[in-house]
């Protein structure tokens, strides 16, 4: 009778040696002392640092331990909740290594050398992209738990990934946070990180950067809710020597507050409420925001000439322009006071009609209607004619409003006359 064959197990010695190996390889705290004591071999010469972080690579499991490494990099040792290093039973073993961020001068040229080094690393592991961002989004929760001088190093080297790309500004997210935002740590921690990235990339890459997080619309809650406007905002940044980044707020409130008027001017018009409810809104809105007369006339114009399907045929179209116009030119009359907005509107008609092809013979027909509405008068239409027009569809249509301008014209000279 056979029987079959009995699994070879492992010696006693060999089977320490592979779980050696192994815990080596899968344990956090043996990763931790190897990247720091590696680290602490350099002496601080970040030549050899970039160098011991690119071989170690090959050896050491930095997918699964990238949190550790990054908190080794910034802070010098393993973080635990709250942003405390954790310190190691044995007190002979080194927990903390004096070659990261933290260590590092105050001081952007220092900072930018310790740049080189997350830069190098990253692009020789790009798997460890995601894992750097969301390391970096997680030390900045702990704000809390560093110094001051440690914040401010923090805020410097996180100015320098951002305005070079090597992270995106979805890390800020953290700053946001509740514990954050009323101890102020926040805004301490942005003012020195615009003020070093103001100095690295001009507004409008800080801007564009912020915006592709969606982190532009969120800086007023930077601040307790109780200091969220915008009068706070700007004193503080233009008081920290950041105007700039007050200024781009105003312009992004105003933005906002567009788009809030825009969307509910739009509802209003879609469920068919009365020209004068929509009027007295919009008046409203305007006042109290402080929005340009000539900026909103054009949001009517678009919001009004979207709110319909228009016909395809030219004959047909006109007609169906100047009944809907005429149902709103009470709105478009009292957001068009002045001569500026105006002007803004009968150009921004010239161009509808030009990149509206169906709409190339209602141009003429829809100034008139709109002079007759008291939306705009004889003086504007004759500066759009003398000069104030647009490029777009010239020709055809200063023939069309050819004969209209001169019998403006002739009218003004006969009430002259009369009036001698």
């Amino acid at each position: 009778m056979t029987t079959k064959a009995e699994k070879p197990t492992l010696s006693g010695t060999r089977l320490k040696t592979r779980k050696r190996d192994e815990k080596e390889k899968y344990d956090p705290a043996a990763f931790r002392d190897t990247i720091i004591q590696g680290l602490d071999e350099t002496e601080g010469d970040l030549e050899k640092v970039s160098k011991f972080l690119d071989i170690s690579g090959s050896r050491l499991n930095y997918r699964r331990y990238a949190d550790v490494l990054f908190d080794i990099l910034f802070a010098g040792g393993q973080l635990a909740p709250g942003g405390f290093v954790v310190q190691d039973p044995d007190p002979e073993k080194p927990s903390r290594t004096n070659v990261c961020v933290f260590s590092t001068e105050e001081n952007v040229e220092k900072q930018k050398s310790f740049y080189e080094v997350f830069y190098k690393l990253i692009r020789r592991y790009k798997y460890l992209e995601k894992a750097f961002e969301d390391s970096l989004k997680k030390i900045l929760v702990f704000l809390k738990g560093f110094s001051e001088d440690e914040r401010r190093k923090l805020a410097i080297i996180t100015s320098l990934l951002l305005a070079n790309g090597l992270c995106t500004a979805r890390v800020l997210a953290s700053l946001f946070e509740d514990h954050l935002v009323k101890e102020g740590l926040s805004l301490e921690f942005s003012t020195v990180m615009f003020k070093t990235w103001l100095g690295e990339r001009d507004l409008s890459s800080v801007f564009s950067t912020l915006k592709k997080s969606q982190i532009d619309t969120r800086l007023m809650e930077l601040f307790p809710i109780n200091k969220r406007n915008q009068d706070v905002f700007s004193a503080y940044f233009r008081n920290a020597d950041l105007a700039v980044i007050a200024d781009m707020q105003v312009k992004q409130e105003a933005v906002e507050t567009k788009k809030k008027l825009q969307q509910e001017m739009n509802d209003m018009i879609h469920e068919q409420q009365p020209a004068a409810e929509i009027r007295a809104y919009v008046l409203e809105e305007m006042q109290k925001n402080g929005i340009p007369e000539h900026e909103v006339v054009i949001l009517v114009w678009i919001i009004v000439m979207g709110s319909v399907e228009w016909n395809k045929k030219d004959e047909l179209v006109t007609e169906q322009a100047l009944k809907h116009l005429a149902t709103y030119s009470p709105l478009l009359a009292a957001v068009s006071k002045s001569g500026k907005s105006q002007l803004a509107l009968i150009l921004r008609i010239q161009e509808y009609c030009y990149e509206n092809m169906n709409f190339m013979k209602s141009f003429q027909k829809i100034v008139v209607l709109l002079y007759d509405k008291e939306v705009l008068s004889e003086d504007v239409i004759q500066k759009w004619y003398k000069g104030g027009h647009s490029s777009k569809g010239k020709s055809t249509f200063l023939e069309q409003m050819k004969k209209f301008v001169e019998w403006l014209e002739n009218a003004e000279e006969e009430s002259d006359e009369e009036d001698d």
